[in-house]
């Protein structure tokens, strides 16, 4: 069974999401390759790491990440410490 890539559309739905809620695209990291069910999870260094679902469009798990993602205040966060200059 071959995997399924993500793509530069759906990379563009994602940021449409976490740029709308202030976050730095150096603190979101998507996997690239799909994975059913699809993930959200805040990891310890501060980043966000994204795995899109298989079975369910880009657009549609968004809604969920806009969800998750503001339920918890992820907004509006800076560089993590380890990508700062």
């Amino acid at each position: 069974m071959d995997e399924e890539m993500i793509t530069m559309e759906d990379m563009e739905t994602i940021f449409e999401v976490t740029d709308s809620l202030g976050i730095h695209r150096e603190s979101v990291r998507v996997e690239l390759t799909k994975e059913d069910p699809g993930s959200i999870q805040k990891v310890a260094d501060g980043m966000v790491e994204i795995t899109l679902p298989v079975n369910e469009s880009a657009a549609v798990f968004c809604k969920k990440l806009r969800i998750d993602l503001a339920a918890v205040a992820y907004t509006h966060l800076t560089l993590p410490t380890n990508l700062r200059v």
